[in-house]
This record gives C-alpha cells, structure tokens and sequence, in this order.
C-alpha cells in the first residue's frame, strides 16, 4: 500500500516537475544545468507566495483608495446641504424682515432676539476655544457703520450673520469628524468606538435633547436651537475623536527615509524569508528618535537582537518600541509627550547599519506601522 501511495507521488511530481536540463551556449562554450522537481517546486511555491502577497497589498491600496473616495463624497454632500440650508434661511429671514418692519415694534422685538441669539451663540464659540481652524472659519463679519445703514438693516445684517456662523460651525466641525473617522479606518480601527470614550462636553447643549426645552433654556426660538444643538453634536464628536487620536501612534518617529516595511522579506543575515514586524528608518548616526504618542517608559534596555530598545506604553492595549539605537534619554516609569525626544539612531544588536526599527503593538499583536502614519497624515489635511 505505501509502494503504492508513494508511486502516485512520484507520478504526480513527474507529470508536474518532470527533470529539466537547461543548456546555455556562449562564446563556444556549452554549459548544462539540471533543475531538478524539487527545485521546481520551491520555485512555483515562491512564485505562488509572491502572486499572492501582490494580490493583498493591491487590495488593501484599493481599499485606501475607496475609503479616501467614499469620506470626501460625504463632506461634499454634507457642505452642499448646509450651503441649500443657508439660502432658504436666507430668504426666510428677508421674508420675516419685510413683515415686521410693517409692524409696530418690530423694530424693538428683532432687536432682542439678535440679542438672545448672540448670547446663545457666543456659547458654541466658546466650545470651539482651542480648536485649530476654527477662528479664522468662525469670525463674525463686520457689521454696517451706523451712518452707513439704517437701523433696521444694521439688525438684519447681525441676524444673517449669526445664521451663517451657526451653520458654519456645524459644517466645521462636521467635516473635522469626518476627516477624523476615515483617518482611524486608515489605521485600521474602528471610530465608534474610540470616539464613543473620549470625553464629552457638558451643559445644556449636550443635555438637553429636546430642541423646546434648549430653545428655552437659550431664551431663543427653536429653529436656531436646533441649529445650535446640531452643532454641538458635530462639535461633540469631533472633541472625542481628536481627544482619542492624540493618545494612538499616529506621528512619526523620524523623518527619515524608509528602508524596509511591514510584511514579509527576505532576512538581511541568513537571506531567508522572514516577518518583519515593523518599519525601519536610515539616517546618519545619532539622528534624533521622538516619541509618536504619549504614554509612559515600560521598558528602557537591552533586548536579544534589537540592541537598545525604547518601549513606551499608550494605554488602550497600544505599545510602541524602537529598536538599534545608539544613546536612551529617558528611563522606565518616566512619563513622555507627544513628539519628545527619547533617543538616538544607532545600529546596536542584530543590524546591518545605522537605522531604526520602529514597531506599532495593539493588544499585544503586531501591527504595520505605515497604516498609522497614513491616519496621520489624514489628521494633518
């Protein structure tokens, strides 16, 4: 039975890789080469591995491509709404304008509902405080000089103003969220829930679900409370995600070029493939190291093949480590920042030159690095 089976095999292996000799002619010369099924198997493996690995690198540049198209499909969509908002309110307003300049008191009652709505905006730019881009977005337009318009456009004029800078803080931070959950789909991880932890804004225009019950305790009418809660929610959303995004590695550790990514190659030493389970930088000697998130020193030493190695704990289940380095400025247990220095390139332990070798964990699994420098890239767009 094993004669047998062992028969088929070499059938099989026959049919597939039969011995093949190769002569090549040069100069008068003829030299002969034998290759024989084994070598022809390791031949069509490594060929089937290679097929296979181009297949899933295209599909996950595909798959950037299509989350990058589908996120900037949607704040178009989103500011194309807002801008037809903006002119039905508009022409609302000049309608309601017209009506009470023919009324007695008009004049008075539109007066202190631009104040009641200046309060109750003043409010939402505070909670903007801090946030990069917004000032420059979120600035009042300057109103007409008194001897320049009468009063009743002056009012106007403020009131359109407060319209526009309402849902322009809405938009604002609509297309800020936004850009912020497809930076965490590029790093592979799931928005809703870090954005779900992050912290959260407080008082009445968080708490207060109903737009009747905000529009009274803002002392406005309740389409510029709902107007208003609307922004807050986008401003809310955009808090937690930035908030969840400086604590994850989305920086890079190095400007530096890169000379070996995540995946698979061939091992530098032996010339067998091998995982490699990060990134690696070169740059001259001693070119700076920098921290990539906050967190705190988990280890600072010597480790079997990485020479000095730098281990920084970010909470969350995520951990960095940076590997060959030549000099270590900071120590276990020490707190770092985001961006500080925490050492110098080197090529200690199992290297071949000057570089870094720089690996993203989470939970306790290895992850490619590439994918959260291109999250971060996002961020900074």
């Amino acid at each position: 039975m094993d004669e047998d089976q062992g028969a088929v095999r070499r059938s099989f292996i026959g049919r597939w890789f039969p011995e093949r000799h190769v002569y090549l002619r040069s100069n008068g010369d003829t030299r002969g080469y034998v290759l024989t099924s084994g070598r022809q198997m390791m031949l069509a493996v490594a060929g089937v591995f290679l097929a296979g690995w181009t297949l899933l690198a295209s599909g996950g540049f595909i798959f950037d491509m299509v989350a990058r198209s589908r996120a900037d499909d949607e704040i178009v969509r989103a500011r194309a709404a807002s801008e037809r908002l903006n002119a039905d309110l508009q022409a609302r307003l000049e309608t309601a304008v017209v009506r009470m300049s023919a009324t007695t008191g008009g004049l008075d009652e539109m007066a202190g509902m631009v104040e009641r709505r200046h309060a109750a905006l003043t409010r939402v730019m505070t909670m903007f405080q801090g946030v990069q881009g917004a000032e420059a977005v979120l600035t009042p337009a300057t109103p007409p000089a008194p001897g320049q318009a009468r009063p009743i456009q002056r009012i106007v004029a403020v009131r359109m103003d407060q319209e526009r800078l309402i849902e322009r803080a809405g938009d604002f931070a609509q297309t800020r969220a936004e850009r912020l959950r497809l930076a965490f789909r590029l790093a592979g991880l799931n928005p809703a829930v870090y954005g779900a932890n992050g912290s959260a804004l407080g008082g009445p225009l968080i708490e207060a679900g109903d737009p009747k019950a905000l529009a009274t305790i803002l002392d406005v009418d309740e389409p510029f409370a709902v107007r208003i809660r609307h922004a807050a929610d986008n401003l809310t959303d955009m808090r937690r995600l930035a908030d969840a995004a400086e604590g994850l590695p989305f920086n890079r550790p190095t400007q530096a070029r890169t000379t070996s990514g995540f995946g698979v190659r061939f091992d530098p030493f032996n010339g067998r493939p091998a995982v490699h389970q990060g990134q690696d930088f070169a740059a001259p000697l001693n070119t700076p190291i920098y921290s990539t998130a906050p967190g705190i020193v988990s280890f600072a030493g010597v480790r079997s093949g990485y020479g000095n190695t730098i281990e920084i704990d970010h909470g969350h289940g995520f951990k960095t480590r940076f590997a060959h380095l030549n000099s270590m400025a900071v120590q276990p247990g020490q707190r770092i920042a985001l961006g500080q220095r925490i050492g110098a390139m080197g090529t200690t332990g199992r290297s071949t030159g000057v570089h870094l070798h720089y690996e993203v964990w989470m939970d306790g699994r290895p992850q490619n690095p590439a994918r959260f420098f291109r999250a971060g890239d996002q961020i900074v767009q």
